[in-house]
């Protein structure tokens, strides 16, 4: 995801809202995630687009599935 958002917002926070707000979204959409305690990990992967390249984020992507 790229996202664009002003620089007086934590980062921690933008992602916590992001992943809460889809976390309730999806347990709406589909009851049966409600037995799960967590749709999410608490990690994330923040740069600036300039300084990364796709395959940098595609490596982390995929370095995720295995988490």
């Amino acid at each position: 995801m790229f996202i664009s958002a002003y620089p007086t917002i934590p980062v921690h926070k933008f992602v916590r809202r992001i992943k809460g707000r889809s976390s309730n979204i999806l347990r709406r959409e589909f009851p049966e995630l409600l037995k799960l305690p967590s749709l999410w990990t608490h990690s994330y992967y923040v740069s600036t687009i300039v300084a990364v390249s796709k395959e940098a984020i595609e490596k982390y992507i995929e370095a995720q599935r295995g988490v």
